[in-house]
């Protein structure tokens, strides 16, 4: 049995120093707390090499790509790295049967070949700033929720305006920590001219497809490569012929040595969200509940959507994205069920949650007694409305398209008298077809058919057999662009009749008044009060179980670092902290599909021919370390001691994704490409070797 003082650490974050792995995601502004400890495990930089606002840092060549990954930039011209799973969107957008880059990849062999982006953007972090004593300044004890929030939203509004006051033309971000224990402000600076420079094959970039996702032993090339514009001024611009490459304040050196177990590794980025300070009652839910319902839904679209792209290259094309977003985070679930069962969590929180109800009979922790009742209680009530909005989601945003589609038409036909008197019909047509073009783009009729005729019955339980779906789609008037486009150029009594009474139109505008009228007020009002309860259940545990505490991810900065090393998840499995190109070859022989890959890399792999890249015969290709890291981390940068660039992070393994929860020290890896398969892929397979004329490679 683990002793009580692992219990706790694995439960609410609580940080003993030991010298193996290291829970947490930490602030780069505020490292303090670990920064000696980081020094000890091998790290070579200063606190101010990492983090510093007067002078150039590593902090400098990190960014938030598109929203929702990290990238980092790996040169002075502005060249960035992210994953082939975090470009994905954009290389699918700009691929065709005729140019079919998800099947052979892209390559700009000069600067004119560059794709535009349009709609990406990447964002750098100016400063981060401790906020709390003017966001906290007057809240005293008795306020009640209302009154604090009405305070905290006063202070915003003070703090907000004074910070952009001093920073013109950036954008500033105040965000909440801990569940409103701390504040940050964060200044940002966003580019918005983003080119596609290169990105692999998919049988490179996403090489073991569902089979390997979240999973271990691991030989997939996830990057691409992006390049920042700016105007002649370095400043941020719009898309312009006469925009130039970005000059970084800091760049990544790129490290060919290779990396040793034991050795320090750190990721910086921008993970998304964790939570690791859940009750059981949240953890109950998840386990119970949410995880199971939204696994089966995604079971039932995957199912179609897999059988359908292996019908036609078409058809892959046209829903390899939506595919890959479906399936990521469904087999992220099932791995999360694993390891959240199999390590009892849910007895290990309820187990915290005696020790702290003891604790509150102290004199000088009363005040808390009655904490962990009201989160119980809100939760009783929360649950039902988030079981519904998670429903919502899964089929109106992950399964049928054509709702959201039609929904997109409800301000027109509405508010068509309103819009006509204003003058703006045109322009709103203009503005619908402009969305439909890119709708229908990636849109096939018979897989929206089968994706609605399998959730149907798990979202509203009625039966929808493959009859009844061609029944209601095949007289709807957002079947395809053509109907939809002779109704809007002759838009008048009669095309509004046939488009205010199509079925999906009216299912549409039912589901989201439903949701916005009765699940998404109860929703924000019982969230409201799972944040009050939550900010005094985390200030009673700092001041109950003192420690080094670590704010949940939230989108923002932050650094994570253990060392490389394998794993030993299960009785019997050792896992080595690397794989190599010879384990392509293994799986590729199996003849499963997701382990397909094209004859020049099955020759290049079965001479040998690695380069500078190789290390005794053999070229890296994936390697784990004990970095903290969740969803959002995808893209972010490994590196070793002296801030080098060794790899690029892109997965946990499967035992792993129970870690947004609970962090085992003993099981939980996160997964890197290789820089030198990178390099390699750029170099050697693809050709376009001048790319890393404009690098910093060292050894």
């Amino acid at each position: 049995m683990k002793s009580f003082k692992f219990q706790l650490c694995a439960i609410v974050g609580l940080i003993t120093l030991s010298a193996s792995a290291k829970e947490g995601m930490w602030i780069p502004s505020m490292l303090n707390a670990v920064y000696n400890d980081m020094h000890d495990a091998g790290l070579q930089l200063t606190k101010e090499q990492l983090y510093d606002v007067n002078n150039s840092s590593l902090k400098d060549a990190i960014v938030i790509f598109g929203g929702g990954c990290t990238g980092e930039v790996v040169s002075n011209e502005g060249l960035m790295l992210t994953n082939h799973h975090c470009g994905f969107d954009y290389i699918q957008f700009h691929s065709s049967l005729k140019n079919d880059y998800l099947k052979d990849g892209f390559w700009a062999m000069n600067r004119n070949q560059e794709l535009i982006c349009e709609g990406l953007s990447v964002v750098f972090i100016v400063r981060m700033d401790d906020v709390t004593e003017k966001m906290r300044a007057g809240i005293k004890s008795g306020m009640t929720m209302n009154e604090i929030d009405m305070l905290i939203a006063k202070n915003k509004k003070e703090v907000d305006a004074e910070i952009k006051k001093g920073n013109p033309g950036l954008g500033v971000q105040i965000r909440a920590f801990n569940y409103g224990n701390q504040y940050f402000a964060i200044v940002t600076k966003s580019y918005n001219d983003v080119r596609l420079v290169g990105a692999p094959p998919s049988a490179i970039g996403k090489f073991g497809g569902d089979t390997d996702n979240w999973v271990w032993p691991r030989h997939t090339g996830d990057f691409s490569m992006f390049r920042i514009y700016a105007d002649k001024n370095n400043e941020p611009a719009s898309y312009s012929k006469d925009n130039v490459p970005y000059k970084a304040a800091h760049f990544l050196p790129v490290n060919i040595g290779g990396t040793k177990a034991g050795e320090f590794s750190m990721v910086y980025g921008f993970p998304g969200r964790t939570e690791h300070l859940l009750t059981s009652y949240a953890v109950d839910f998840i386990v119970n509940q949410s995880n199971p319902m939204r696994i089966n839904f995604r079971d039932q679209t995957i199912a179609v959507l897999e059988e359908r792209m292996r019908s036609s290259d078409e058809i892959r094309i046209k829903y390899a994205a939506k595919q890959s977003d479906v399936a990521n985070a469904w087999k992220k679930w099932k791995g999360q069920q694993i390891g959240l069962t199999n390590f009892r969590v849910l007895e290990q929180k309820k187990k915290f949650e005696e020790e702290f109800t003891a604790k509150t009979k102290q004199q000088e922790f009363t005040k808390y007694a009655d904490i962990l009742p009201k989160l119980k209680e809100n939760y009783i009530m929360l649950n039902p409305y988030m079981m519904q909005a998670q429903k919502f989601s899964e089929y109106v945003n992950f399964g049928p398209e054509i709702f959201n589609f039609a929904y997109k038409f409800n301000s027109l036909l509405s508010e068509y008298d309103s819009i006509v008197a204003a003058g703006n019909l045109q322009k709103t047509i203009d503005d619908l077809k402009k969305d439909a073009r890119l709708f229908y783009k990636d849109f096939d009729l018979e897989t929206e058919k089968q994706v609605y005729s399998k959730l149907e019955p798990l979202f509203n339980q009625k039966l929808a057999s493959m009859i009844y779906a061609d029944a209601v789609y095949n007289v709807s008037a957002f079947r395809d662009s053509t109907v939809l486009f002779k109704l809007l150029d002759k838009m008048g009594k009669k095309s509004l009749k046939k488009m205010r009474g199509d079925y999906f139109y009216i299912s549409a505008v039912q589901m989201y008044d439903h949701y916005n009228n009765n699940i998404k007020p109860k929703l924000a009002e019982y969230q409201k009060q799972l944040d009050y309860y939550m900010q005094q259940y985390t200030e009673a545990m700092m001041l109950m179980f003192p420690g080094n505490y670590w704010s949940d991810a939230n989108s923002t900065l932050r650094i994570s670092y253990g060392k490389v090393e394998g794993s030993e998840p299960r009785d019997g499995e050792i896992y080595k902290y690397f794989t190599t190109a010879d384990g392509i070859l293994e799986k590729y022989y199996t003849q499963n599909p997701d382990f397909d890959i094209n004859p020049r890399m099955k020759s290049l792999f079965e001479k040998k021919e690695y380069g500078k890249y190789g290390e005794n015969g053999e070229l890296h290709v994936c390697y784990t370390g004990s970095n903290h890291t969740t969803g959002g981390n995808s893209g972010s940068p490994a590196l070793n001691g002296k801030g080098e660039l060794t790899g690029i992070n892109f997965d946990r393994s499967w035992e792993s994704t129970m870690s947004d929860i609970t962090y085992n020290p003993d099981i939980c890896r996160n997964i890197m490409v290789d820089i030198r398969y990178v390099l390699w892929v750029v170099d050697v397979y693809a050709g376009a070797g001048y790319l890393l004329e404009e690098m910093k490679v060292v050894r």
